[in-house]
């Protein structure tokens, strides 16, 4: 155990704490001395304790048990998404939370893991195979649409969208020919740019046929697309955001000096928003910074996850960098006018337990395949899973 501690990726721990501190003073700074908010700090900070316990005791955890298990873990995933449904407590336009006691759980957070471990454990199976598209790709897909619907049911946007990422990502490792991958791309690109041209150019009737299905899509895509358009409601959160990023310039007006943001133009900087705030108080520079430890966090995950000798890890990993760049890209990108907002966390610096922890939880994973991927194949525990015999 204690070997295994001492090959723990340091660069990576030093992130994390870096994140941390960035974190942490950022909400102090839009919470201290605000009604309901003021404390916050304390709050994330034992978030962060339980955090880093999760981060080392999954990073001691071989995480090829969780690939032996990962079908019922998913099974499982797909109950919680299920019972959140009935039974779960509404925030933010989104009904995606079980309380209990003092705490929260939102299993759509949650999810995304499991997706990471299902979708690793299939591709291990399939012992480096081609993938086949009826057999394989449309079976895969099917897998993660079901959570897809069910989370677009209860209004969160923004983790439905990242398990399509997550699957896209995973399949493109997965030994894909390349002809389905690009025959995949062309498709999705097809249909994304003609939602994006029907939204602009029809608007009226794409936004009367989605007001009676899901009037929140509305209000996302509008203040994206077609901004001048959108009601003062629907805007209003985009508008000061980026008033507030612009007023940071290139270094920013100073710590908890922001304007804009203690005025409370821009709702929720605590949580979703919190990018704002950090732009606007150290500016261009502060933004680079904040990015670069992203980088580093990221490129050190793509090294371990090419050092693994271990099929499944490597798997695994790409799973959480293609749901952590999404994370990333959507949650600053819906501030600059790049991607619609969807009220999704920033990485390690938005106020929040479950999404705190799920982000530990999957470092902690990678951290796990950088102490066990070393190891022999024919060491793995036995696999739930047998590969397939190959085809003549």
């Amino acid at each position: 155990m204690l070997q295994k501690f001492k090959k723990i990726d340091g660069v990576i721990v030093v992130v994390l704490v870096l994140l941390m501190v960035i974190s942490l003073f950022s909400i102090y700074s839009v919470t201290h001395g605000r009604q309901g908010l003021d404390g916050f700090h304390i709050k994330m900070l034992k978030f962060y304790i339980l955090g880093f316990i999760a981060f080392f005791g999954l990073a001691l955890l071989d995480y090829r048990l969780l690939i032996k298990y990962a079908v019922y873990v998913y099974t499982f995933g797909i109950a919680l998404l299920v019972l959140v449904t009935f039974i779960g407590a509404e925030e933010n336009g989104a009904k995606g939370w079980i309380k209990f006691g003092g705490f929260s759980l939102q299993p759509a957070e949650l999810f995304k893991l499991i997706l990471i471990l299902f979708l690793a454990a299939f591709l291990f199976r399939k012992n480096k195979n081609r993938l086949h598209f009826w057999r394989d790709v449309v079976p895969l897909g099917l897998l993660a649409l079901l959570p897809f619907v069910i989370v677009i049911m209860q209004n969160d946007l923004g983790n439905a969208l990242s398990y399509i990422v997550i699957l896209g990502g995973l399949l493109w490792i997965g030994n894909i020919k390349f002809s389905h991958a690009l025959i995949g791309l062309i498709v999705t690109a097809g249909l994304v740019g003609g939602s994006i041209f029907s939204y602009i150019h029809y608007h009226d009737s794409v936004s009367k046929f989605l007001n009676e299905l899901r009037p929140h899509l509305v209000e996302r895509f509008d203040p994206w697309l077609v901004p001048d358009e959108a009601s003062a409601k629907a805007s209003y959160h985009t508008k000061n955001a980026k008033l507030a990023i612009a007023s940071g310039g290139m270094s920013g007006e100073g710590y908890m000096e922001g304007s804009s943001v203690q005025t409370e133009r821009v709702p929720y900087t605590y949580s979703d928003s919190i990018f704002v705030e950090i732009a606007e108080e150290f500016g261009f520079v502060g933004s680079a910074v904040l990015l670069l430890l992203y980088f580093i966090l990221i490129h050190r995950m793509i090294l371990i996850a090419l050092e693994c000798r271990d099929r499944g890890g490597p798997f695994i990993i790409v799973g959480i960098v293609a749901m952590m760049l999404y994370q990333i890209f959507e949650n600053i990108g819906a501030f600059i006018g790049l991607m619609p907002l969807t009220g999704i966390t920033l990485p390690f610096i938005s106020y929040g337990g479950t999404s705190l922890m799920i982000n530990m939880a999957s470092i902690g994973l990678v951290m796990s395949v950088k102490l066990y991927g070393q190891e022999e194949e024919e060491d793995l525990p036995k696999a739930s899973y047998t590969a397939p015999a190959k085809q003549g």
